[in-house]
């Protein structure tokens, strides 16, 4: 189970939300809801939780938001995908979330792992027409990550484009959160 999380610094998290709220606000935001979701999913014994950080050499005390012991490694360079990429290759079979869904728990991680029991690769589908989690197991294309367009509707249908004749699972629809209107949906939902 890898969970990708950004070092929380003031002006270097969630970027698009502070344009609509600012800086402070959207850092609070980002350290409650990595705490609320790394903690209880690096705590089930289910899985090995790998936490995934950037950017690398950051001096942050993750222990506020994992538990101390919870295996730590550099995201590698590049954009989105070639940084998702060299932390899936690290294994036949694992589960990548980002920090940023509030709604995401446990039961979300299991059932990941049990689509990929029978399917190559599994997807957490966001209502944006991103992903909020990716699976994969050992059939998995070469470039999984091949020509998406990033922070944009297209960013699912465009990864399922690369696993065309291999067997996708969904999970269910999560809301993520990456601006002022996102919150104020989720604060309605709430």
């Amino acid at each position: 189970m890898i969970l990708f999380a950004r070092a929380p610094r003031l002006g270097a998290v969630k970027r698009r939300l502070a344009k609509g709220i600012g800086d402070r606000a959207a850092l609070r935001f980002y350290q409650a809801t990595l705490a609320a979701t790394a903690r209880p999913i690096a705590r089930d014994r289910r899985w090995r939780t790998v936490l995934a950080t950037t950017p690398a050499g950051a001096r942050t005390d993750w222990t506020r938001f994992v538990p101390r012991g919870t295996m730590r490694v550099t995201q590698p360079k590049g954009d989105l995908g070639a940084r998702m990429e060299g932390c899936l290759r690290r294994y036949p079979r694992a589960v990548l979330v980002g920090s940023d869904i509030p709604e995401l728990c446990p039961a979300d991680i299991a059932a990941a792992f049990r689509a990929l029991g029978r399917a190559d690769a599994v997807f957490g589908p966001a209502t944006d027409g991103g992903y909020w989690l990716i699976g994969l197991g050992p059939r998995r294309p070469a470039r999984p990550f091949a020509r998406v367009r990033w922070s944009s509707e297209h960013a699912l249908a465009d990864t399922g484009a690369n696993f065309r004749g291999r067997r996708v699972a969904l999970l269910r629809r999560l809301h993520d959160v990456d601006t002022a209107e996102d919150l104020a949906c989720l604060k309605a939902r709430s």
